[in-house]
């Protein structure tokens, strides 16, 4: 069968039409990602271990199964006791739990990064735990950890096709739609392709700017 460079083409409105949906999944994970796993972080080194025992074991519970399975226990078992939202939103926040786990490891590498003399001089000057937090640990603690959370949201926005098993349709669902159609399958699964290498190719060259940007550590 020749391929059909024609037909690549004209999958391109529907490509864009899915990448819309993947980068707003993306974006929503993200930020969720972002926020619930620094709040992971902190509970994690929580004194008391009637805290960070259960996180720690969520964390880790949630990074060690698969992502498509946590997607359908979302979508398919908890609308049994009453707790639903749309395959989109669904998606989004499945995304970013799964995604927490991993930037709350990277939030704490970073924080164990800070040099001990930083936390005694915060203790020195008697500032709150929050102005120690806040003024003396992340700012020093963050730019360390960029590239990792950085990489992260390429992987979040490879991993949304999986979203096509909760009924999202991205640029895949749009792709495989567009092969039921006309029984060709190769052009517009090559126009998704063709799609994701290209955003994330964006994405990576961003996160550089980003990384040069904010990278640096200021003490």
């Amino acid at each position: 069968m020749n391929f059909q460079w024609n037909l690549v083409w004209d999958a391109v409105p529907t490509m864009l039409d899915g990448l819309v949906v993947a980068l707003f999944a993306t974006c929503i994970g993200y930020v969720i990602a972002l926020v619930l796993g620094l709040v992971f972080a902190f509970l994690r080194r929580s004194g008391n271990r009637w805290v960070s025992a259960p996180v720690g074991f969520l964390v880790e519970f949630i990074r060690s199964t698969p992502l498509l399975v946590q997607l359908f226990f979302f979508f398919y078992v908890l609308p049994l006791i009453g707790i639903s939202a749309s395959p989109l939103v669904t998606g989004a926040f499945a995304l970013g739990l799964h995604y927490a786990t991993y930037t709350s490891e990277v939030y704490r590498s970073g924080i164990d990064g800070v040099p001990a003399g930083q936390w005694e001089a915060a203790t020195a000057l008697n500032l709150s735990t929050r102005r120690t937090w806040t003024n003396v640990i992340l700012p020093q603690a963050i730019p360390r950890v960029i590239p990792a959370l950085a990489n992260y949201v390429i992987a979040m926005f490879k991993d949304t096709p999986q979203l096509l098993a909760i009924t999202v349709v991205e640029m895949l669902g749009g792709a495989i739609a567009l092969g039921s159609e006309t029984f060709r399958y190769s052009e517009p699964i090559a126009a998704a392709g063709i799609v994701y290498l290209l955003v994330a190719l964006l994405m990576a060259w961003l996160a550089r700017i980003v990384e040069r940007r904010f990278g640096q550590v200021r003490v």
